[in-house]
């Protein structure tokens, strides 16, 4: 890939803070916007502003056909069928939808592991709360992951329900094998959800090949708008499951007691949606499509090598966690820093060189307090801007932060 070529498509990196160039390393949050994901939003509101299923005019039909091309667009990314694929705000939403969607009997397991970030961890304890639902965890090992065999035993002890993983870390980069993964639950008579939100930005994604049951991934991680994502499901369980939230558009027909729902995915996209963000979404979509994902996955895995080797060589970086080996990493790398906090690290990268990472819990409450981060980390997370030139000044300006410990 052309990087420099790719660095153009996005206007904001033209931007200066505090008269200087920025660095920013923190795309496992939200990734920056490219100028074709910022002209297809903006086409919404200056040439074609409506509502989709609705009204029947110029206006109304555009916007139908540009939600339908975004679901289009989405699904291809994933390999998927236009009708699979339901918009939602983001990962968080979508794995609720499964959540409230599937029929639940008390006793019924669903497993995790513990180091999901929330929104794939709260909703499963809280039908265990509500509904008696069993909620138990498949072990990782020290380096984030996932004990194939500990999965096989929990899965032949529980018989579970689902099996909800997190198919990329956001603290560790780890990734698992979906397919094999797969192949686990089906042969227990389990279903299987992935929280692909680091995952599907990054690398080729086929949910037919892997055999995928459910997949949740959001559109501010890949390019896309923020309070945009989406859920893949198979479409003979969308057809099943309930709705989790109703009222316009989710329903045929209505009686004095009762209402025929739509068809999937129009079922679970109740009221006006975000058509906007949707059209940004498949706009984003459509851009790493071109790009490649396999092209994608390379260029950083180069980074990814780089990133971890160079921490390495600070001695005062603590743990770095997961993979000890590059190649199995993710660009993106939670460590700690002997004698200083996570925060004062991020906020001086900051004030000093104009440098963005995250510090902090990320989301991954349960796993920071098991491994006794009780502070969090740091997490520099790198994305198809970012270049090595980049790399070498962020680790000059972390040497010079973490030697003020």
């Amino acid at each position: 890939m052309d990087i420099q070529k790719i660095r153009k498509d996005f206007p904001i990196l033209e931007k200066k803070v505090r008269g200087k160039p920025f660095i920013y390393f923190d795309n496992s949050c939200v990734t920056l916007k490219p100028r074709q994901v910022i002209d297809a939003e903006m086409a919404y509101y200056t040439e074609y502003t409506a509502c989709h299923g609705r009204s029947n005019h110029y206006f109304a039909q555009r916007t139908t056909d540009e939600f339908r091309k975004a679901h289009a667009s989405v699904a291809r990314l994933v390999g998927a069928k236009e009708n699979e694929l339901v918009i939602a705000k983001n990962t968080t939403e979508a794995i609720n939808t499964v959540a409230n969607g599937l029929d639940w009997k008390p006793g019924d397991c669903v497993l995790t592991t513990k180091m999901e970030h929330n929104s794939n961890l709260i909703p499963w304890m809280k039908l265990a709360r509500d509904k008696g639902v069993v909620h138990d965890y498949a072990e990782v090992d020290e380096e984030g992951i996932l004990d194939l065999e500990s999965l096989k035993a929990k899965l032949s002890e529980r018989k579970a329900k689902l099996v909800s993983l997190v198919y990329t870390s956001n603290v560790t980069g780890a990734t698992i094998d979906a397919k094999e993964v797969s192949k686990i639950a089906h042969d227990y008579g389990a279903l299987l959800l992935l929280d692909a939100a680091q995952t599907v930005p990054h690398r080729k994604v086929d949910v037919k090949r892997d055999n995928i049951d459910f997949l949740a991934f959001s559109g501010h991680k890949m390019l896309g708008p923020s309070g945009t994502g989406a859920l893949y499901g198979r479409y003979d369980l969308l057809e099943e499951m309930d709705q989790f939230i109703v009222g316009g558009e989710t329903v045929k027909s209505v009686s004095l007691d009762s209402w025929e729902p739509e068809d999937p995915p129009m079922k679970f996209e109740a009221g006006l949606q975000n058509y906007a963000g949707a059209a940004g979404f498949g706009a984003a979509a459509e851009y790493l499509m071109r790009l490649g994902m396999d092209e994608v996955e390379q260029y950083e895995k180069g980074l990814a090598k780089l990133l971890y080797e160079g921490l390495q060589g600070i001695k005062q970086v603590g743990r770095i966690y997961g993979p000890r080996d590059p190649a199995k990493r993710a660009a993106l790398a939670a460590f700690s820093v002997t004698n200083m906090a996570p925060h004062d690290v991020a906020i001086l990268l900051d004030e000093s060189a104009n440098i963005f990472v995250r510090s902090g819990m990320h989301c991954a409450h349960l796993y920071h307090n098991l491994i006794g981060e009780k502070l969090g980390t740091v997490r520099p997370s790198l994305y198809i801007y970012n270049t090595e030139g980049e790399l070498k000044i962020f680790f000059g300006a972390l040497q010079k932060v973490v030697s003020l410990a």
